[in-house]
């Protein structure tokens, strides 16, 4: 039964466009710093300070002949894809159940679990698309983007890496009874992920633990990324990582809905 109601079409989803436009109109001026700076920071200080020192020492076949501005700009637009997805699944969804309670308003109404949770995954996508967005014109003034039909698609691949993240995230976070997991899931989950997901440096440096980064999503993310904006696409390890990112945002979706439904239901 719950599996047959997860599967149901969000038809009521649309009916929540006002209050998701209320809340953009009134949170975005708070992101405006941070989506137009810190990109600008992030690649200043990793691309062009550390990597004018790599550059210096590192022999070409050690980044597959990119410099490491090229090399870390796109690992950079997918961690940013991983961290606006899971800071939007984690407080913002723990909001809606046990301080504003919006989510029981809109239960009271005809929408369901399935709707409820498709719209809010969509303006977590919404989200990463525009902070991803602005990213990418960052790395484009950089010079980082050799591929500009490439560069567009990693802009796709960074909503399909967020809403990897969100739907689980989202899922977990209606289960929780306190926002105190919360840290434990930024320092043990978020933190090791971003540090050892391929952004920052080859996964192969890892040795015997690469295995590891490999089963998380964010790495196919940063992979598929580098290559799109690279110009250097692999087309088996790209159809790869699309289909295991697609994976982990399916089995997400069953299980946010079926959190959303259990509390809601409570």
């Amino acid at each position: 039964m719950a599996l047959t109601t997860s599967l149901r079409l969000p038809r009521l989803a649309a009916r929540q466009s006002d209050y998701w436009l209320t809340v953009l109109k009134r949170t975005f001026r708070g992101t405006l710093f941070t989506n137009f700076l810190m990109p600008f920071l992030y690649l200043t200080a990793m691309g062009v300070g550390l990597g004018s020192f790599v550059d210096d020492t590192a022999s070409q076949n050690t980044l597959d002949g990119l410099s490491y501005l090229a090399f870390i700009a796109p690992g950079l637009l997918a961690t940013t894809a991983l961290q606006t997805a899971m800071f939007e699944s984690t407080y913002p969804v723990m909001s809606g159940f046990k301080w504003q309670r919006v989510y029981f308003s809109m239960a009271a109404t005809p929408l369901d679990a399935v709707d409820i949770v498709f719209a809010q995954l969509a303006f977590i996508a919404f989200r990463v698309f525009t902070t991803c967005g602005v990213f990418l014109l960052v790395m484009a003034a950089y010079g980082a983007i050799h591929d500009w039909v490439g560069g567009a698609l990693a802009l796709l691949v960074a909503v399909l890496v967020g809403l990897a993240h969100a739907a689980p995230v989202a899922g977990l976070s209606a289960r929780m009874k306190s926002e105190s997991g919360f840290s434990l899931l930024f320092r043990l989950g978020l933190m090791p992920m971003m540090l050892f997901s391929g952004a920052f440096f080859p996964i192969t440096q890892l040795g015997g633990f690469a295995w590891l980064a490999y089963l998380t999503p964010i790495w196919h993310g940063v992979d598929l990324c580098r290559m799109l904006t690279s110009g250097q696409v692999e087309l088996g390890a790209a159809v790869g990582h699309v289909g295991y990112l697609v994976l982990w945002a399916v089995a997400g979706w069953f299980f946010a809905v079926s959190g959303f439904r259990r509390r809601l239901s409570q």
